[in-house]
Parts: C-alpha cells; structure tokens; sequence
C-alpha cells in the first residue's frame, strides 16, 4: 500500500482582501508553496481573525470597505502576539505617501497589485524567513549574523546622549565603509543617505524619537563611488526611566537587487518597449481607478482613441525603422499635450505618461479624468490634432501624418472600461470616415456642445480687448431713511455675435479657463474710475462692492494689483468694497486672512457675500477683518415659507450683532420678505423690490435725482411704487 506523501508545510497565512477573485488566487499561490491558508473578506473581522489563527505571515489587502488595511495593520501591530508578524501590504496604490504610511504603522512590506502570483510564493516566503529571523534574534546572535549575510542585512546601533553609532560589520559592507577608522555619529550616517532622500529621513528619525515608537523605512544611499543602493531601514528605540530616548537599535537591508528587479518585471508588464509608453494593460488599469474615483466623487472620465492616418503608407514607403522613429516622435509629442491641469488623480501630476498608452501598431489612448464638463476633452483633442499635423524630420524625410480620435465620457457613454474603449474606438472610425484629422464625440450632441463651449471661451479671451464688457450698478438701501447707500457692481457681457451672454454662463468659464483674474481686475478697476467720475461731478459719495473670485487668494499680489489701481484712479479708498464669499474665506484661512489684512490696512470695507451657505465658525469670523455680512438670497426667497430659512437668517443677524458687524439682505423681492427682515433688524437691503442692476447712466441719475425709496410704512406707497 502506497503511503500518501504529506508536503512541507511553510506555515500559518492569513489573507486579508474584499476581492474575492484576489482571495482565491493567493490562496492557491500560497497553499501551493506549503502554506496553510486562511483567507476573510471584511477587514473588521482580521484582529478575531489573527488571534484564531496565530499566522505566521499576513498579506493585507490596503483599500477595503469599513476597516481599511491601515486600520487593521495598527490593530496587529498593537496585539501582543503581532508585533513582530510580517505583514505584506497588497495595493493598488502607487503613490509615496500610501506606501510610507503602511510602513510607518507597521507594515513589513508592500506589493502592487495587479499581483504576479508567479513570484508571491517566494515573496511571502522570504518575508516569512527574514520575520522569523528577527524573531530569533535574542536566542542565537550566531544565526542571527549567518541570516544577515545572507539577507544581505546589517545591524546598528545608536547611543543618542552621545551621539555614538555603532555599524555590525554588514552595515558597513551595504554603504561600502570602511570600518576602521569610521566616524561612528548620526551626523555621519546622514552624510551617506541620498541627498534626495535626507529630508524625509531626518523627519522619520526625529518623529520616532518624539513618538517614541519604532519606524521602517526604504529610502536610498549614496556610496562614496557615487553609487546609489535601495535599503531598508527598521529601528527601535528605548528609553530611561522618565520616558526620554537614549538608544535607538535597528537593521539595515541592502533591497537594491529585489527593487530594480521589480521594476524590470513591472516594466516589461505595464510598458511598450518602442515608444516608453504604458502597454494596453496599464491603461486599463488606470482607466479603471479612474472611473471609480468619479464615480465616488460624481466627475466624468473620457477617453480618447487615436489612430494615424494612412500610416500604413509610410511604413511601406519607407520602411518600418522610419515608421518607428515616427511612432516614438507620436509618442513624445502626445505626452507634450497632455497638460499637469488635465488630470488629478495620478500618483504624481506632473507626471503624464500613465494617462497615455500605446495599444499597438500606431492605436494610441489618453485617459482624462476628474473632469467637470464633457466638453472638456475636446481641447485636448484639437491640441493633439494641432501637434500631430506638424511635420516629422526623420532620416532625411519630411514626414507629415494626421490623427483621426474619438471620445468616449463615463458615465454617458459606457460605465466600465470595455465599453468605455470601445465606443471611443466607433467614434474614431466615425472621425475617419468624416474625412480623418478631426475627432468625434461617440455621443453626436456632445459635438455640437463641445464646439459651443470651445466657440465660447474663444469669444471670451477676445472679450476685453473688444471692450465687450460693462459695469451695471443694483443699489444697496437703506429702509429707515429710503437712501442710497451704496451699489454692488455686477458685469455684464455684450457679444456681438453670441448677444448678451448671461454672467452664470460666463463666469464659470472663466474661473475655468483663468480668465476671471484679468476680468476682476477689470471690474474693480472700472468701478473705481465711475466713483472718481461721480465724485468730479460733485454726487454725493457712495459705496461700490465688487464681487471677488477666490483666485486672487492663490496668486498672492491681490493687494499690489489694488494699491496700483486705487492710486491711479485717485479714488478714497472707503468707498470701494469687496466681496468674497465665505469659502473662499475658509479656502486656506491663513493666508486669506493676511491677504484681507493688508486690504484693510488700505481702508477699503470687506464683506462676506452668500453667507450662510458655506461652513465657517464664530471663531474664524472673529479673525477676519470684516466690515458687513450679506445674507444670500437662497434664503431670502423662501423666509416665509421655510422655517429652516428663517431661523438660519435670525441666527446670521444675531451673528452680525455679536461681532459688530453690518448686515445685507440680498435678494429682496416681495414686502413680506422686507417686513420680516425689518422686524429681526435688518435693514439695509438689496433685490428686485427696489430696483434691477441699471448701467451706468440710468445709476447716475439716480445719484443726480437724489434718488429716495419709499418710507415702507404705506404698503399701498410701497406697491404703487413698485
């Protein structure tokens, strides 16, 4: 009778991971390298998990719902039983800060997925062996030394009262440093970390001693030839008595050979080797992290498929090297295109080439994400057209060649990546057959809508030159007394073509495009000559408010650009106010409020426009420099009707009380909205009830007529007026 041959068991594995198909995949991978596999979909339940279990090694999938890998890792790490467990981190993650915070929490490694399963079993094993080396670190210093030889692994040691750093022989063979005669201090360890890596080890270190919690790191070294090696680095710290650090032991790993092995694998995998560019396999996967962030943020995702035109021609007429270098000239010149603004979900922004991929034989596709408006893709697509047209010198050749591209959008034109690249294929034979060097929209009105958007925003970049801009004035009243005291300075665009274009229309586009800085400066600056030209004229001084885009917040010469324009108007600059609204306020505080600051110091009045719509506290408030709050009028429209909204408008008068504030009501349109605000004590306002913006002459005449609303006492008075 043949006995059944029981293989070798390698040890306990728990695998941690929503995604069933990953599960069952390193489960097979696993138990067919000698493990015994227990495997849970819901990060909650890993720690009961853990302690059932007892594994000898843990792969932890980062990105789960609930629980997360990081919270779980932490949760481990703290168990008595799991300081020392390695743990894999399985991510889809590529960015740096989600591989450092792994390894800070306490992750022994990472992995990328999608995983080569080809080389998680020797992965897995070797994690297991260099974890359960350091396990045996207090038993045998002998097995110890012979497992650092070979794990290519050195120990050191640093007493940090006296600054004295002692390297095990392995340490100094990884930086290439001679022993004898080393200058044994932390100042010379520092010495031989990459210059690019310096800052963000020195940070590690002195987090670990504030903390006084281990760390684990890899980061790069610079050996004195000039060679560059990949370690990683794990440190412990103990202390004295009173808490404070004294010693700081740890490992250092030469991991050079294991990255730019991973590398090469990743490369060859992910990558096309005659353009650079990212194979149809990574393109996917981008694609795929790309719709799920639009999907949980509600954006829009488009991808473009790109085919040359009559490329064939050029390869048989002169030959396939030619037709190479022209796919690698292609290649460069679409990473050219595709701008830092056009995507914001990479790992790295000004890093384009995973948003471009080479499919094979001269098929190209360009994923664009996080986008607000379809329409957006278009611009792309003309630039690329524009750059591909101009000519190629290639061996001695005038090359010239065209691109035909079609676009599809998620969520319109397909929710998952097949179909997503396969209508932005049909759509790029549509181009074609339309006459090729053009692009087309898989959706036939997204055309007509992109071509509307692209016609607009080049009607606006022409828009101040041809002075097509203009300045109407909606008057600020006071209802006690009837009087004027003041007007909100609103644009207004006449196009010759287009008519009067609506300001909602334009106004987005040009925070979009960046347009609205050269705009505002504009308004204030026109504002600013009316009220000198009202003031030669002898009219009786008001105030003008111009509205404020949050982007003069980040350019940070907002302040000079106003000094400049107030001292060449001559203007008192109290009569000019500006408005901002409130999460611009609240859009990187600190600055604001400098920036506010140095306006005030002007003395100009400041005033916080739609508030009650955005998120600021009291206590933030208080630290702006403001002079009125102006009560939007999405609550104004619905006082009487909405409980909600009237208590919200009670609440911002009683605000504006406490911090001695003036107050606004915008939007008044009806008596019974006039008679509530009146009775919680505002009363100045402005809205449809007393007057539409008027353009400039109608405005002065009113300052001429001494203009004066009704006492609001009669509301017969009142209607007749209206």
């Amino acid at each position: 009778m043949n006995k059944e041959i029981t293989p070798k068991t390698s040890g306990m594995a728990l695998i941690v991971d929503d995604d069933l198909t990953v599960r069952i995949l390193a489960r097979e991978t696993l138990e067919q390298a000698g493990f015994i596999v227990t495997d849970i979909a819901d990060g909650a339940q890993a720690l009961s998990a853990f302690e059932q279990v007892k594994p000898d090694i843990i792969l932890l999938d980062v990105m789960m719902p609930g629980t997360n890998g990081f919270t779980v890792c932490k949760q481990i790490r703290r168990h008595p039983d799991g300081k020392n467990t390695p743990i894999l981190m399985m991510t889809g993650l590529d960015d740096v800060d989600s591989i450092k915070q792994a390894f800070e929490i306490g992750a022994t490694d990472f992995i990328t997925k999608p995983v080569n399963w080809l080389i998680l079993g020797h992965r897995v094993r070797y994690l297991l062996r260099a974890g359960q080396a350091l396990q045996e670190l207090s038993k045998s210093q002998a097995r110890l030394s012979y497992a650092l030889q070979i794990a290519r692994m050195g120990s050191w040691e640093w007493d940090i009262e006296n600054d004295e750093l002692h390297w095990s022989e392995e340490a100094c063979q990884i930086f290439n440093i001679d022993p004898v005669g080393l200058e044994g201090s932390y100042h010379a360890f520092l010495n031989s970390v990459h210059p690019l890596d310096k800052e963000f080890v020195s940070s590690q270190l002195e987090e670990a001693l504030r903390n006084n919690k281990p760390y684990s790191i890899d980061h790069l070294i610079l050996l004195p030839n000039g060679t560059e090696r990949y370690v990683h680095t794990e440190a412990q710290i103990f202390s004295d008595n009173d808490g404070r650090p004294v010693k700081m032991t740890g490992t250092v790993q030469d991991i050079t050979e294991r990255r730019n092995t991973e590398q090469q694998i990743r490369y060859l995998a992910y990558y096309d080797n005659l353009t650079g560019l990212p194979n149809g396999v990574l393109f996917k996967e981008n694609l795929q992290h790309a719709i799920a962030y639009a999907e949980r943020h509600n954006r829009k995702v488009a991808t473009l498929f790109l085919d040359l035109d009559r490329f064939k021609r050029i390869n048989d007429t002169l030959g396939h090297t030619t037709g190479d270098k022209l796919l690698q000239g292609i290649a460069e010149r679409l990473t050219q295109c595709i701008r830092k603004h056009d995507h914001v979900t990479r790992e790295d922004p000004t890093q384009t080439l995973g948003s471009i991929a080479r499919l094979g034989g001269d098929e190209f596709t360009i994923l664009l994400d996080d986008m607000c408006h379809s329409q957006d893709a278009a611009k792309v697509a003309l630039r690329i057209i524009e750059k591909t047209a101009h000519p190629f010198e290639l061996d001695g050749h005038e090359v010239f060649v065209t691109a035909s591209i079609g676009i599809s959008v998620y969520p319109n034109d397909g929710k998952d990546i097949v179909t997503l690249i396969k209508n932005a294929d049909t759509a790029m034979y549509h181009a074609k057959d339309l006459g090729r060097n053009n692009f087309q929209y898989y959706a036939e009105s997204m055309n007509a809508t992109a071509f509307e958007r692209l016609m607009l925003e080049t009607q606006l970049r022409k828009a101040l030159e041809r002075e097509e801009f203009m300045l109407y004035y909606q008057p600020q009243v006071n209802i006690q007394s009837g009087t004027i005291i003041g007007f909100e300075a609103l644009i207004r665009w006449q196009n010759p073509e287009l008519g009067m274009v609506a300001p909602s229309t334009f106004i987005p586009l040009a925070e979009e495009t960046g347009l609205i800085i050269r705009i505002d400066d504009w308004v204030i600056a026109t504002a600013c000559k009316q009220l000198k030209m009202w003031e030669d004229a002898g009219l009786p001084p008001v105030r003008v408010a111009v509205n404020l885009s949050g982007q003069h917040f980040s350019q940070k010469n907002l302040p000079e650009t106003i000094r400049k324009i107030i001292a060449e108007t001559g203007i008192n600059p109290q009569y000019l106010e500006l408005e901002v609204t409130e999460g611009v306020l609240m859009r990187n505080a600190e600055e604001t409020i400098a920036t506010l600051n140095d306006l005030k110091e002007m003395g100009l009045s400041l005033s916080v426009d739609d508030f009650g719509t955005g998120y600021s506290s009291l206590s933030y408030l208080k630290r702006f420099s403001l002079d009125t709050l102006k009560i939007d009028q999405s609550f104004v429209s619905d006082v009487i009707d909405d409980a909600d909204n009237a208590a919200i408008i009670t609440a911002i008068i009683a605000m504006a009380r406490s911090l001695k504030l003036k107050i606004i009501a915008e939007g008044v349109e009806t008596l019974e909205q006039l008679d509530f605000l009146r009775a919680h004590g505002c009363y100045e306002m402005q809205g449809y009830l007393f007057s539409r913006p008027s353009p400039e002459e109608a405005t002065t005449r009113m300052l001429l007529e001494g203009k004066k609303f009704m006492s609001w006492e009669r509301k017969a008075d009142c209607e007749k007026d209206t």
